[in-house]
């Protein structure tokens, strides 16, 4: 057995709540893996992709791409508050980071509705290709966003410090993971 310093695990050695972040991300990315693979094997046996008369993704989408970019940079700027051990500077990135993504979110139901097209859900997976795949990341959007907002409360209450801070650094974490899915996503949409 490999004894401690008083600083903790030896270098390179993740702590329990890195690697329970890595193995949480991981399941995820499997998830999304499977729903991604799943609309290209739906995409390949279609006639053509879109269908004929299918909705044009909605533009808001781009702003949505912006949203989860900004707030994922955002997290980070939380963390590198923290570090530094300001607190408020802490406190006022996980506020805006929080409100990023309800904007997010607001934008992705203004996108669900104007995507929506009843003749072309009936007739093709199209558009629930488009709605399983956003869907489910909203979905995750949403479980960060809860994320987000129990760091940030706790933020107020003082719960961080330079030297202790491993729930927002685990919290930006995932907000990345979360851009890259919707940046993958997007893009797999879109093409």
């Amino acid at each position: 057995m490999t004894p401690r310093s008083a600083a903790g695990p030896r270098a390179g050695t993740p702590g329990a709540a890195r690697l329970g972040m890595r193995l949480f991300l991981a399941s995820l990315a499997v998830l999304f893996v499977a729903g991604l693979v799943a609309f290209w094997v739906i995409r390949a046996r279609a006639a053509s992709w879109p269908p004929l008369g299918a909705p044009a993704l909605p533009r808001v989408l781009w702003l949505s791409t912006a949203l989860t970019v900004a707030t994922s940079a955002v997290a980070q700027a939380a963390v590198g508050a923290i570090r530094r051990g300001n607190e408020p500077g802490l406190r006022r990135r996980l506020v805006l980071a929080c409100g990023l993504a309800v904007a997010f979110l607001a934008c992705q139901a203004v996108a669900w509705v104007l995507f929506f097209d009843r003749a072309t859900f009936e007739r093709h997976l199209y558009g629930f290709t488009f709605y399983v795949l956003t869907g489910l990341h909203a979905l995750h959007v949403l479980g960060g966003l809860i994320a987000l907002a129990v760091v940030a409360l706790r933020a107020h209450r003082g719960a961080y410090s330079w030297a202790e801070h491993t729930a927002v650094r685990a919290t930006a974490v995932y907000w990345h993971f979360l851009g890259a899915v919707w940046l993958t996503i997007y893009a797999t949409l879109a093409v």
